[in-house]
């Protein structure tokens, strides 16, 4: 089996509201789908979601580095889903000139692997969890369904929070994340406000996404630790990072990073600066599935901790592709996604794997990503489509 085709299609997809923290706020969302054709014409597909605060990347230059990337020279014929396993492995997209992190093409790689291992999972009846059984087995724990954490984003006081906090009750999420350090918003009142409203064991944890300086960030954290916030996720710009090892010794809090935390290269300084004690990880950012899985390893054998998280605007071929990697990965702290009609108006699939009560979901059965793309609903969203290949 060969692939003949690769199409990326940018998508332009409106939210169903606005989603606002402290680095960003948006309405809409510009995606990156890739289609992915086998010479016996089974197709897949996979998402990236570029970001141009988090990896520096953006639907242009996501575009324009497919263009310019190698692929046909890499496509060879797989007899069987671990030699397309290890194609995709192997896949690597034209360098990104300044990119000392690795990561400026991480968006756009996250789309083609996705892609190319839906059709040859379709191909061979073998489900994208699979990768995780051949390539990181000591990660392998398959489970029947996961449960997902919910989220208070930028909701300030009020009736608002009131709100937020009754639908997080009502759904019996037993873990919620706070967007704090939002200019405007005092986040002490919202943690006291939240606590209350929750039931007493939910686990709370907050994300900054870059907002405190490093000479504030440690007082900031300890300011939130009366409220048992259980870790605090990337407090400083990356460009501070650094700041965090001694942030770490100040603190009682574990330290997350996520937009520091793109690549194995930042893995790797992570590791060696002692500046967390936690990866997020997040498929499109980390540049696919198996880049996750191996900082995931990396992770564990740093006796580090590791959730998955995922972008806002994920549609189905995201969601879905995370529910393969959480349902297939063991150890993971937390869990987020899947949010697909509760935050997109088009989420593309032809089922809805939105997360249920509680945030349970099952884990997917059916090969490769085990949900296929809504012709319609791709039309509806397309903003223009290039041929990569073929």
């Amino acid at each position: 089996m060969r692939i003949v085709e690769l199409t990326a299609y940018h998508v332009r997809i409106p939210l169903v509201r606005p989603v606002r923290h402290a680095s960003h706020s948006r309405t809409s969302t510009d995606n990156l789908v890739v289609r992915c054709v086998l010479d016996d014409r089974t197709e897949g597909f996979g998402e990236g979601v570029p970001r141009e605060y988090v990896t520096g990347e953006t639907i242009d230059s996501a575009l324009d580095l497919l263009r310019r990337s190698d692929l046909a020279a890499q496509v060879e014929p797989c007899r069987d889903f671990p030699a397309a396993a290890g194609l995709a492995e192997r896949l690597r997209l034209a360098a990104v000139p300044g990119d000392d992190r690795g990561c400026a093409g991480n968006a756009a790689r996250c789309a083609v692997e996705l892609a190319l291992l839906d059709a040859f999972g379709r191909r061979f009846g073998e489900p994208l969890a699979r990768v995780t059984q051949l390539l990181a087995p000591d990660l392998y724990e398959p489970k029947d369904a996961v449960r997902y954490s919910g989220v208070i984003t930028s909701a300030r006081g009020g009736l608002k929070l009131f709100l937020a906090c009754l639908l997080n009750r009502v759904y019996r999420f037993r873990q919620v994340k706070v967007k704090v350090g939002i200019a405007g918003h005092d986040d002490v009142y919202r943690l006291g406000a939240i606590r209350r409203r929750l039931r007493r064991n939910v686990d709370l944890r907050v994300d900054a996404n870059e907002a405190w300086a490093p000479s504030d960030a440690a007082e900031q954290i300890r300011r939130l630790e009366p409220f048992g916030i259980t870790s605090a996720e990337q407090p400083v710009p990356h460009a501070a990072v650094a700041s965090l090892a001694e942030v770490r010794k100040q603190v009682r809090t574990p330290i997350m990073l996520d937009e520091s935390l793109c690549s194995r290269t930042d893995a790797e300084r992570a590791i060696a600066g002692q500046t967390c004690d936690l990866f997020n990880l997040r498929l499109s950012k980390c540049g696919g599935f198996i880049p996750s899985l191996r900082l995931a390893q990396l992770a564990r054998r740093a006796s580090l901790g590791y959730q998955l998280g995922c972008q806002v605007g994920e549609t189905a071929l995201l969601s879905a592709a995370g529910r393969h990697f959480a349902a297939s990965v063991a150890g993971l702290r937390y869990l987020e996604g899947s949010y697909d009609r509760h935050l997109v108006r088009e989420a593309l699939g032809d089922r809805d794997v939105t997360f249920r009560w509680g945030g349970r979901a099952p884990a997917l059965a059916g090969p490769g990503l085990g949900v296929g793309l809504d012709p319609t609903a791709l039309a509806r969203v397309t903003v223009r489509k290039e041929t990569i290949l073929g």
